[in-house]
């Protein structure tokens, strides 16, 4: 049988990845896939050829992606450029002209996802995208497939990895944020300008997409609710682990009786648990079905190779399904396009979760009282707290809680009214806190 023509768009750090492992896995991957594999067109303006193994077996390379897309010979278009433009137009030129589409591109889909698999859907061709989240971790493949039978409850993830080093390194070593942070550029972990990694834009478009896989709802960028690892002190690290608890940068994806909570911000977790324990640049994620129960998925979160080892799986998955009714593939959004559901995505106002707070109050009697005056009174309940030394010569102390479970916009009113005490200093440290309980 003839080989399945690729059109590869991009010959960067995956791209790259990708010609590398089908050159030495090739025989391997056509045995899975049923028929062999081969590029026959490619497009990059620039690309390091000594990284690259097997750049004399791609057909033809240009620097035109359109080039590539207009290729009649060309059956799957595999799309590695990132971005927005102009990666969303030749995706739905490739969809017009039959072409199956595989994609690693998150900020794409999450934001421009809903609109290409109506086009997919119309034109009876597939758009994969299992390398646009968590990297060579197959998480898309067991929300959608695996996990099928199951209702999903709940999805938290750590799918930045340079978040993670930071957060890593602030713990362990005892570093300032914007330290790290120094280091994981020179590493090349975080770009020159790392805001989608710091400000959890990255993680925020994942999250996005995990949400639609796990609850059937549209894909709902805008509604996520974003907040960065920027503002973490490493003396909230210290204090978390003191208390038995490890701050990740979490993308949280929960189903409630009122709607579906999508959210990325930093999170004390339980040290005891798997994914409190997952350091440097992997990611995890943690799964909760109603029949399942928990389930971690853990690997590297980006990288050539293993992005491309997601990309190749998908392009085995579609070439498989080349001759499979459409009618009958794998839904792109899990669920049959005629059964997704507008669950409202809540504000963050109304998601209920437990907190980590910290203050400086002046260092005199009936100070913390009045605080937990004002907590209790919003209905807010101490779990714990603790008082530190303060430093020589200063007059206010560092207090540490953590609270009960309560709604966030009551626990804006009360901290609020604390930051409006003549006793209390600056501005309070407010960290969400999860058990993630199975």
């Amino acid at each position: 049988m003839e080989a399945v023509k690729i059109g590869l768009l991009g010959l960067g750090t995956v791209g790259g990845g990708v010609v590398n492992v089908l050159t030495r896995n090739g025989r391997e991957i056509a045995r899975r896939a049923g028929r062999g594999i081969r590029i026959a067109h490619a497009a990059a303006r620039d690309y390091n050829s000594d990284a690259i193994h097997g750049l004399e077996e791609i057909g033809r390379i240009t620097e035109d992606p359109f080039e590539v897309v207009e290729d009649p010979d060309v059956d799957i278009i595999i799309e590695l450029l990132g971005g927005y433009s102009p990666a969303l137009e030749l995706v739905l030129r490739a969809i017009d002209n039959g072409k199956q589409v595989v994609t690693a591109n998150k900020a794409l889909i999450a934001r421009h996802g809903n609109e290409i698999f109506a086009a997919a859907q119309r034109r009876g061709v597939t758009v994969a995208f299992e390398a646009a989240v968590a990297g060579g971790i197959p998480i898309i493949k067991a929300l959608r497939e695996g996990l099928a039978a199951n209702h999903i409850e709940w999805i938290a993830g750590i799918i930045n990895g340079t978040s993670n080093f930071i957060l890593t390194e602030m713990r362990d070593k005892g570093r300032d944020f914007a330290d790290v942070l120094a280091e994981a550029q020179a590493r090349g972990y975080a770009e020159a300008d790392p805001t989608f990694d710091v400000e959890g834009i990255d993680a925020a478009h994942k999250l996005t997409i995990l949400g639609s896989l796990a609850f059937g709802i549209p894909l709902q960028f805008d509604k996520t609710a974003i907040e960065g690892i920027t503002q973490i002190d490493a003396l909230d690290v210290a204090y978390a682990g003191e208390l038995g608890y490890r701050i990740k940068h979490l993308g949280i994806a929960r189903r409630t009786g009122k709607g579906v909570e999508l959210r990325v911000h930093p999170t004390l977790i339980p040290a005891r648990r798997l994914i409190a324990n997952v350091e440097g640049v992997m990611n995890a994620v943690l799964v909760k079905g109603d029949a399942v129960g928990p389930t971690l998925y853990y690997g590297a979160g980006a990288g050539s190779e293993p992005t491309a080892s997601a990309v190749l799986a998908d392009v085995v998955d579609v070439v498989r399904a080349l001759t499979t009714d459409p009618e009958n593939r794998v839904p792109h959004l899990a669920f049959q396009p005629s059964q997704l559901v507008d669950t409202p995505v809540l504000p963050l106002e109304e998601v209920e979760t437990a907190y980590y707070l910290r203050m400086a109050a002046l260092d005199q009697p009936g100070v913390m009282a009045r605080i937990a005056g004002i907590l209790g009174e919003h209905g807010i309940s101490i779990e714990a707290i603790q008082q530190k030394e303060p430093e020589e010569g200063h007059t206010h102390v560092p207090l540490v809680m953590l609270t009960h479970r309560i709604r966030e916009g009551r626990m804006n009113q009360a901290i609020a009214e604390i930051e409006g005490l003549g006793t209390v200093k600056g501005k309070v440290v407010r960290i969400r806190l999860e058990h993630l309980a199975g």
